[in-house]
């Protein structure tokens, strides 16, 4: 592969053969669906509005750290490239629940030994990146702004940032991986019929850092997602190579305590000492990183169709940017690529049918998923300093032991499963209305072997088989 950044590199290109397909956006799934197509046999361009990340730096302060499940490493797996990924990635087993006093809690994520992996966003981009340097049917090129998309013309028009020079490129065939603010999402949006929304949350984001302990290693344990869930707000920590942990402050934008209302170092300290007593002292930078990274928004992107005829085509959060609070958007994102590549190899380089079925079979699912991340968000805000709710998540992992084939929750369903995000979400959805019974007749875990208790379980479960 051969990255590029100078317009004259792309002044030489010529009208491109059938074989060469075109992908804007170079972050995670577009970088990965450069790896799908040119596994293959495709000529595959990719342009990215941004500098090398490898070259660059890392584009620090604008990230939640990911947590990559069975869906991403199966995408990852497809192309050969899960165990080098590995190398940059770290198991949670479960949660980890501070509350305001420092006291500590947790709850496990799945069976022993099931975990989600913390994974620094650059350090993956950079990765896969670094995995597509031996692809020789691959190129990027970095520094190009698309400016427009001239979908009946098959045509990109792009400007080099470095030196102003703009460009006009035809394609055969775009896929638009190039975010939540897509410039082929815009496109397709001018075509008729085309139905768009976009949602934010009343919260913004702020990442900050826990340092590493004094011998290098973490502060606080390294296989667990943590949490300090405060009712209207949180704040939820996951784990690094280096011993540090990527905080991320899910706050509200206005109101007595949100981000206007933290206006002086002297403010945050004060707040998070009274707020997250036990995070403060791991926290040396925090006012440096309050005040120097940025405050970000929250949007989930619902749209419809993804696709025109066999020109264009989007994926990730170009089609379905979510919300980040089931630890989803990467892992669907590459789960399109497992799916359009199933799709290549049933239907060829029939492109119409290819992104006809998959806008068809991944829409629902996408909807799915952005709701599953809003209602998570309540979860992990909310209840999971709950003592009836950590009740509750035992007794459903009562219920998943005695009955392992009747009963698989949420959670699992999402994270540990390939199952469709909307059949899961209806499941979901079914299990919640009969723990809101079943919760009626219990106060204690112990409550749970009453025979009356037992008899209500079977009723419930023979009622929704």
């Amino acid at each position: 592969m051969t990255s590029f950044s100078a317009s004259t590199s792309l002044q030489s290109e010529s009208a491109p053969a059938a074989n060469h397909l075109t992908v804007t956006g170079a972050g995670l799934v577009g970088s990965l669906l450069a790896l799908y197509l040119a596994k293959r046999g495709f000529q595959v361009d990719v342009y990215e509005r941004r500098p090398d990340p490898r070259r660059a730096g890392a584009d620090s302060g604008r990230s939640i750290n990911l947590a990559l499940s069975d869906r991403g490493w199966r995408a990852l797996e497809g192309v050969g490239i899960a165990e080098a990924v590995r190398e940059v990635a770290i198991p949670m087993y479960g949660r980890v629940m501070h509350d305001v006093h420092g006291n500590l809690s947790q709850q496990p994520y799945g069976k022993p030994g099931q975990g989600i992996y913390s994974v620094s966003r650059g350090g993956l981009n950079r990765r896969l990146l670094e995995l597509a340097e031996d692809q020789p049917n691959v190129r990027l090129f970095f520094g190009q702004q698309c400016l427009d998309v001239n979908l009946r013309q098959r045509q990109l028009h792009l400007r080099d940032i470095a030196t102003g020079q703009e460009q006009h490129l035809a394609y055969h065939h775009l896929f638009g991986t190039d975010g939540a603010f897509s410039a082929v999402r815009s496109a397709l949006q001018k075509t008729e019929r085309f139905d768009y929304s976009q949602s934010y949350l009343e919260y913004g984001y702020k990442e900050l850092t826990i340092a590493a302990a004094p011998d290098g290693g973490w502060a606080l344990e390294k296989h667990a997602l943590h949490i300090w869930p405060r009712g209207s707000y949180m704040m939820i920590a996951l784990p690094n190579l280096d011993g540090t942990f990527t905080c991320t402050l899910f706050f509200p934008f206005e109101g007595e305590d949100s981000f206007a209302s933290l206006q002086t170092p002297a403010d945050v300290t004060a707040f998070f000492g009274r707020v997250f007593p036990d995070a403060l002292p791991l926290m040396p930078e925090l006012t440096d990183d309050f005040f120097h990274n940025p405050t970000s928004s929250l949007v989930t992107v619902k749209c419809f169709p993804w696709s025109l005829g066999d020109e264009a085509l989007l994926l990730g959060d170009a089609a379905h940017a979510i919300v980040p609070f089931y630890g989803q958007g990467m892992n669907a994102g590459f789960e399109d690529c497992t799916v359009l590549d199933e799709l290549m190899e049933r239907h060829g380089p029939d492109w119409q049918a290819v992104f006809r079925e998959f806008q068809q079979l991944r829409k629902p699912n996408a909807d799915a998923v952005a709701d599953l991340a809003v209602y998570n968000f309540v979860e992990m805000r909310d209840k999971v300093a709950d003592p009836r709710f950590l009740l509750q998540k035992k007794i459903e992992s009562k219920i998943s032991a005695q009955y392992p084939d009747q009963w698989t929750s949420l959670y699992s369903q999402v994270t540990f499963s390939h199952r469709p995000y909307a059949e899961a979400w209806a499941n979901g959805q079914r299990q919640d209305a009969i723990m809101a019974r079943l919760m009626q007749h219990i106060e204690t875990e112990a409550d749970y072997d009453r025979p009356e208790v037992q008899e209500l379980v079977e009723k419930e479960l023979i009622r929704v088989s």
